[in-house]
């Protein structure tokens, strides 16, 4: 989603007009913008976030505003993409993935709306439908690393862990030194049982983001298992 275009747009305008339905405008986009690049990367990149009030209260609150959106102007995908990905937040992954097949019915080629029906099918462990979505991401922006990454998960998600390191490696490539990456590459290891590689790569994650929390997690998780494979 290009999140980042939002407060592009307010900064054109001035504020000697209906000043309090600038502010108001303002308020929201920044929050928006906020929420977006606070969970957005996260969720490209096959983590799922535990939401407490506040964060709810934000996901309703971009919710209420997209919907008006969309009313007010059916023709607009981007904002569909976001009510539909503001769905998926809340979970309502029916509403979600009827407002990506709308977008997609009038543009095949919408990476966005390829993207997020991929999140969708991942998070409903649909990987071969999700695969088949992000397939089309990379065939669409083929140097963005996000589809690739996904790509890797999909398949990771279908036990082909040799195409899921393939397609990881690939967005390595593209974002070299990407901890997420990184991370997703030892959670294939850790798939395939390789505990000691895996353990190796996590450390490799937290060299390049120390505040890494899945991978302290990881580390945390495999200090026994990796004890009983040297054992055995």
């Amino acid at each position: 989603m290009e999140a980042a275009k939002a407060p592009q747009e307010v900064e054109g305008r001035t504020t000697k007009k209906k000043p309090k339905t600038f502010k108001k405008l303002t308020s929201f986009l920044l929050l928006f913008f906020t929420l977006v690049v606070s969970v957005g990367i996260g969720y490209a990149l096959g983590h799922f976030y535990f939401w407490n009030d506040v964060d709810m209260k934000r996901v309703n609150e971009q919710l209420t505003y997209y919907k008006e959106e969309v009313r007010k102007d059916p023709s607009n995908l981007q904002n569909r993409i976001v009510l539909g990905y503001t769905y998926f937040l809340k979970g309502d992954n029916e509403k979600a993935i009827k407002e990506f097949d709308y977008v997609l019915e009038q543009d095949k080629n919408y990476y966005d709306a390829h993207y997020n029906l991929g999140l969708v099918f991942l998070d409903e462990e649909r990987y071969n439908e999700a695969l088949i979505e992000f397939e089309k991401t990379v065939n669409i922006a083929p140097k963005d690393y996000k589809g690739h990454v996904q790509m890797g998960i999909a398949y990771r998600g279908l036990e082909e862990y040799d195409k899921a390191t393939k397609a990881l490696e690939q967005a390595n490539k593209l974002a070299p030194t990407n901890s997420d990456i990184i991370y997703q590459i030892g959670m294939v290891a850790e798939a395939k049982g390789e505990y000691s590689d895996a353990i190796a790569i996590y450390k490799d994650a937290l060299a390049y983001d120390p505040l890494y929390q899945d991978a302290v997690d990881a580390l945390d998780r495999l200090k026994d298992k990796d004890t009983k494979a040297e054992g055995e």
